[in-house]
């Protein structure tokens, strides 16, 4: 009898948990989905968030659609690149996660005030982080020095291009 109740217990107390981090795990899932990784990086994040800001964070994912999803990228690769390590190494691997995933990979002031809004319990500064930002699309934006023609795919048989 004693068995009954306890298994009874266990049986509540799980299926109580699944229903109340439902919302979280399906947030976290679909942003982990969508970037290929691995659900710890969420998860952390939204933990170092705090309960309130993780709990703000979920529900802009778990609401929203593809636009949030980027944005919560944009807000995963600041938390990870100027929180967690702002290596060389870690630039790169993220940026390359956002653009397998097809997500935009530049840092908009739209991502910027989001991460200021959720990681508010890490108090980032402003300043820093628009400076992160800036060195951060600075470092990978290349701009041709020959301008838009330049990685044009019209060629000339004649050898001739619209310059001459």
């Amino acid at each position: 009898m004693i068995w009954l109740i306890l298994a009874t217990l266990v049986v509540v107390f799980f299926i109580g948990f699944r229903i109340l981090t439902s919302e979280t795990r399906r947030a976290a899932q679909a942003l982990t989905k969508r970037l290929n990784i691995d659900p710890v990086y969420v998860d952390t994040l939204i933990s170092q968030m705090g309960k309130t800001a993780g709990g703000e964070f979920v529900r802009y994912l778990a609401h929203g659609g593809e636009s949030h999803l980027g944005n919560a990228a944009g807000v995963l690769l600041i938390y990870q690149t100027f929180i967690v390590d702002e290596s060389e190494e870690t630039l790169t691997f993220w940026r390359s996660v956002l653009f397998k995933a097809h997500l935009p990979t530049e840092l908009t002031h739209k991502h910027v005030r989001l991460a200021l809004l959720y990681l508010r319990e890490l108090e980032p500064e402003a300043n820093e982080l628009n400076a992160y930002r800036q060195r951060y699309n600075a470092r990978f934006t290349t701009i041709s020095p020959e301008g838009p023609a330049a990685n044009s795919n019209v060629y000339y048989m004649d050898g001739s291009s619209p310059k001459n």
